[in-house]
C-alpha cells in the first residue's frame, strides 16, 4: 500500500479517536489523539514531498518544517502546544498536570485548533 495513504489514513483514524475520547469525557487521551492525528498527516506530506521514509520524531513544529509547510509565529506556537500532548501522556507525572488541565473547554478548544491544522494540512497532498 502507498505509505501517504498509510498515514492519511492512520491520520483519519486517530481524529476519529480523539472525537470518541472527547465524547467520553477523556480529555487528556483525546488530546494525545489529537496530536497523533496532526503528526501522521504532517508525516504523510514528507513522504509525499520527499517519497522516502519518515524522521523518527514527533515534534509537530519540526515535522512542518521538515515538510516545508510554512507556519505563522502563531501557528508554532500552536503547534509546539499540541507536541506537548504527547508527552504529557506519556509520562505519570506529566499525565496528571494534563489531566488537570485538559478541561473539557480547554479539548474543545484545541480540537478545534487541531482540525484547523489538518484541513490545511491535508491541502499540501
Amino acid at each position: 500500500m502507498d505509505p501517504v495513504k498509510v498515514w492519511q489514513e492512520g491520520s483519519k483514524d486517530a481524529l476519529d479517536t480523539a472525537q470518541k475520547l472527547y465524547a467520553s469525557k477523556k480529555y487528556n487521551h483525546a488530546l494525545f489523539f489529537l496530536h497523533l492525528a496532526i503528526e501522521k498527516i504532517l508525516k504523510a506530506i514528507y513522504t509525499h514531498k520527499n517519497n522516502v521514509a519518515t524522521p523518527y520524531v514527533h515534534n509537530l513544529v519540526l515535522l512542518a518544517e521538515k515538510a516545508e509547510i510554512k507556519t505563522t509565529t502563531d501557528e508554532k506556537k500552536q503547534l509546539a502546544e499540541i507536541t506537548e500532548f504527547n508527552v504529557s501522556t506519556r509520562y505519570e507525572d506529566y499525565k496528571y498536570r494534563m489531566y488537570k488541565k485538559a478541561t473539557p473547554k480547554y479539548a474543545q478548544k484545541w480540537l478545534e485548533i487541531g482540525k484547523g491544522f489538518l484541513k490545511k494540512f491535508t491541502k499540501e497532498l
